[in-house]
């Protein structure tokens, strides 16, 4: 029923924003709301969204050193150009998939990480200062009988501390500074391990774990698992549901990520959704397909409206 419900209650923050006069993330976060997030930029896929040797899913870039929304946008699209001319350059596909990213068949997860570290530096930009990485991993994918199993690279098994170790490994050798299901969404002590590792330098972000469930993100915050959620409207059904849940994690010094779907329209409420909570993350999608720009061009329309009240969520 989220579907329903949710056009519904869209339909009415909307007309009552416009009613009201007001901009919808005026509307609904008043006049503190004034953080322009730090996108997330999908622009590498792996895992179930390529054909790739590669486990992890995501591959983000987070231009956290930009000076404002639109520098880091420019800094993002920049670097995509280049990681084009990178994997042209290798002979490797530049075919994009769902969420705009590339998906070509690299050798494997630090291969991947290697050639965004080379556009960077193509771009004239610098990874750990102006640009930061960000992973999905997805990890419920390819979690088989209390394992996980690395079916698409090496064949490995890890359990729950050697996959900590991995991360932990990758962490150390590349600026990571998001990590979203680094582990399953059932194994919860696995989680706890992976945020008594990590969570004091790393941002531990759970999706397939919380599911913009208030429900789940308490049992989190109690047993103090992950330091983020990921939020999807249309997952929990409703904005009053949506805003209660970045409320409860704010609450318990947990971030924020507002979110996309992997199928989407054009559809523009989400940017909105982030300067309202001041959220200060974004993540929807790489600079390409136009239901992914789409939320882009409004972020950038609110920040053309802010004028110098704007605050880029990278200097927070």
């Amino acid at each position: 029923g989220a579907n329903a419900i949710l056009g519904v209650s869209l339909a009415a923050a909307k007309a009552a924003a416009q009613a009201s006069g007001l901009e919808l993330y005026k509307y609904l976060g008043g006049p503190n709301a004034k953080v322009l997030p730090v996108p997330m930029m999908n622009i590498l896929n792996g895992g179930a969204h390529s054909d790739a040797p590669i486990d992890i899913q995501e591959f983000m870039i987070m231009p956290k050193g930009a000076s404002s929304f639109r520098e880091a946008l420019r800094m993002g699209a920049e670097i995509f150009h280049a990681l084009k001319g990178v994997l042209k350059a290798n002979g490797l596909s530049t075919a994009v998939g769902d969420e705009g990213g590339f998906a070509p068949a690299l050798g494997s997860n630090e291969h991947a990480l290697e050639v965004i570290a080379a556009a960077t530096k193509k771009a004239g930009y610098k990874l750990g200062k102006d640009i930061f990485i960000a992973l999905d991993v997805a990890a419920s994918e390819f979690y088989k009988k209390r394992k996980y199993v690395f079916d698409k690279s090496d064949g490995s098994k890890k359990n729950s501390t050697e996959m900590v170790a991995f991360l932990k490994d990758l962490a150390d050798r590349f600026p990571i500074i998001s990590i979203e299901d680094g582990l399953d969404e059932s194994d919860w002590k696995g989680w706890k391990h992976l945020t008594d590792e990590m969570g004091a330098t790393t941002q531990l972000v759970g999706d397939d774990l919380f599911v913009t469930n208030t429900e789940f993100l308490k049992k989190g915050i109690d047993l103090g698992v992950a330091n983020s959620i990921l939020v999807k409207v249309n997952q929990i059904g409703s904005l009053t549901e949506t805003l209660d849940a970045i409320e409860m994690a704010k609450q318990a010094s947990y971030t924020s990520v507002i979110s996309h779907r992997s199928g989407e329209t054009e559809d523009t409420t989400i940017a909105d959704i982030a300067v309202a909570t001041n959220a200060g993350q974004i993540k929807t999608g790489s600079l390409c397909r136009s239901d992914r720009v789409a939320k882009y061009n409004q972020l950038l329309r609110i920040e053309e409206e802010l004028g110098p009240n704007a605050v880029y969520g990278g200097k927070l």
